[in-house]
């Protein structure tokens, strides 16, 4: 579905769009860079105004979001489109798919809420391929949900533009940003942007109290020095908040990074001591089926609060005050 896009404006005879860092200049019959955003005789149009490539009722674990109404469902919607080009992109197929190439299914703003409620989920996250590459879409959306008392969810590279987060901030309750790696140079030989775009918003999301959490997939050779987690780990204590959840994702083989053996597991579980000896209060390892790595334990006891089999609750033991039964602190946790 086309539809006019927002934030953009003319420049002679180009057009400037400001959804995303890239600020792309458009000459007419021209695409940006996420190919989902045209000029068509000096007017910018969304090509994928609710074209949803992706629908599905999932545990608000699979974000991963562990600290925003554990064990509730949500509604997930994915589009078409990416301002990354990641070389291990899991979801490559749509992120970089052509929309005149690629089935899509319209779902007006009005009926994802309609099935929202209808499947009995309590919030609507907009995942799969990054948000913000139908931010018109997903900014109607939101502002039906909030009518509607329905929790709102982006999962993002976190690299929209400001005029973007100012947008959307007061509109969305929780976002989890997939913090790739600490270094420029990752980000430019591995997925075609820039790093402190990235974290200028994370900073911003998290002062305007949006619930944030953190991931980060770790990838041999890549970005898995103790150089680099250090630096991430000292981001997060000293640039962000304590208590925001980090999330240290095993890497697996994928798109053109087929070469690179899965991360360690002990790689894995070193970063999350690294990360706990500085501070920070709630540290995952994901995609590590069987240990402990996904379970909540207390901050200040670590008595285990939150026991988790894959995406599933299976022991809960807080208290209706979000406190520790054996020591009465409390967990940074929304439910």
């Amino acid at each position: 579905m086309k539809k006019e896009a927002m934030l953009y404006e003319k420049l002679d005879s180009v057009l400037n769009c400001h959804v995303c860092q890239r600020r792309c200049i458009i000459s007419n019959g021209k695409t940006g860079f996420c190919e989902m955003r045209q000029n068509q005789d000096g007017i910018l149009y969304t090509l994928n105004y609710a074209a949803t490539s992706s629908v599905a009722v999932d545990p608000i674990e699979k974000k991963p979001l562990f600290h925003f109404y554990p064990g509730s469902m949500v509604f997930s919607l994915g589009s078409l489109g990416c301002n990354f080009r990641c070389s291990y992109c899991q979801n490559w197929n749509i992120s970089q798919a052509d929309i005149n190439k690629t089935s899509t299914r319209d779902i007006p703003p009005e009926e994802a809420i309609r099935l929202t409620q209808e499947y009995g989920c309590q919030s609507i996250a907009w995942t799969y391929n990054e948000p913000t590459m139908w931010f018109e879409y997903t900014y109607n959306s939101a502002k039906l949900a909030k009518k509607e008392n329905i929790n709102t969810i982006y999962v993002t590279n976190g690299y929209m533009s400001e005029e973007v987060l100012e947008l959307i901030s007061p509109i969305l309750d929780a976002a989890n940003v997939d913090l790739k790696g600490m270094s420029d140079s990752f980000y430019k030989k591995l997925c075609e942007a820039r790093l402190q775009p990235v974290l200028d918003n994370i900073q911003r999301m998290y002062d305007s109290g949006i619930h944030l959490e953190i991931t980060n997939l770790v990838i041999p050779g890549y970005n898995d020095s103790e150089e680099d987690l250090k630096a991430l780990i000292k981001f997060m204590a000293e640039e962000v908040g304590v208590e925001v959840p980090l999330h240290f994702s095993r890497f697996f083989p994928y798109y053109q990074l087929k070469d690179v053996h899965p991360t360690p597991v002990e790689a894995l579980e070193k970063a999350q001591k690294m990360a706990y000896e500085a501070g920070l209060k709630y540290v995952y390892v994901g995609n590590v089926p069987g240990g402990d790595g996904e379970n909540t334990h207390c901050p200040k006891c670590q008595e285990l609060l939150i026991k988790r089999d894959g995406f599933h609750i299976l022991v809960n033991k807080l208290n209706k005050e979000n406190k520790c039964p054996e020591c009465g602190a409390g967990v940074d946790l929304i439910r």
